[in-house]
């Protein structure tokens, strides 16, 4: 394996790369992430690859779940708290039903970019850049919307922190116990 380090994909071959106007503007954010706590903690990936070694070996299941890109604009905690419930009666009834144990994969607080086949697209003879997810441009087919911002890249990190955090709570305030598995069937009373 090659040695790694914060900036060693700059040395790599990019394909799905945004054209951001202000070169200046985008260290700065860049800076700035830099500086910023983690999101995910490094005993909690730890944790993940012992887990996936289970499910490599057949003696665990995987459930990935979650949007394919998460919108800036359904950031609730209504809905952090509609997925986690599905989430957690699929992977009961998957543990009941393979009588093994589940790993449990959110794509969710961070799935903001989107990779496309073109970077740009056309809509009656107007050609604009490609929505690439709300960490990028926005999905509305206007200049100002399509224009790459890295300034998104901080509301995404806000976002992710602030959905990691709903969900930690979540899980640490019992909401995952079984215990409580029939308060999740309530909401399609």
């Amino acid at each position: 394996m090659k040695s790694w380090a914060p900036n060693s994909w700059r040395s790599l071959p990019i394909e799905q790369t945004p054209v951001y106007r202000d070169s200046e503007a985008l260290a700065e954010v860049e800076n700035q992430l830099a500086g910023f706590p983690p999101l995910v903690f490094a005993g909690e990936a730890r944790n993940l690859k012992r887990q996936l070694a289970e499910v490599a070996a057949g003696r665990a299941f995987l459930l990935q779940g979650g949007d394919c890109a998460e919108s800036f604009n359904e950031h609730s905690a209504d809905n952090i708290r509609d997925f986690f419930r599905v989430f957690l009666q699929m992977s009961v009834v998957m543990t009941f039903a393979a009588g093994s144990p589940v790993v449990k994969l959110g794509r969710i607080a961070g799935q903001f970019a989107k990779p496309r086949s073109a970077p740009f697209e056309k809509k009656d003879g107007v050609e604009l850049p490609s929505y690439r997810g709300d960490i990028i441009n926005d999905i509305d087919f206007t200049v100002t919307g399509r224009e790459p911002d890295p300034q998104r890249q901080l509301l995404a990190y806000r976002q992710s922190a602030a959905t990691l955090n709903l969900i930690r709570a979540f899980a640490a305030g019992g909401f995952a116990n079984l215990e409580n598995a029939h308060r999740w069937m309530l909401g399609f009373v």
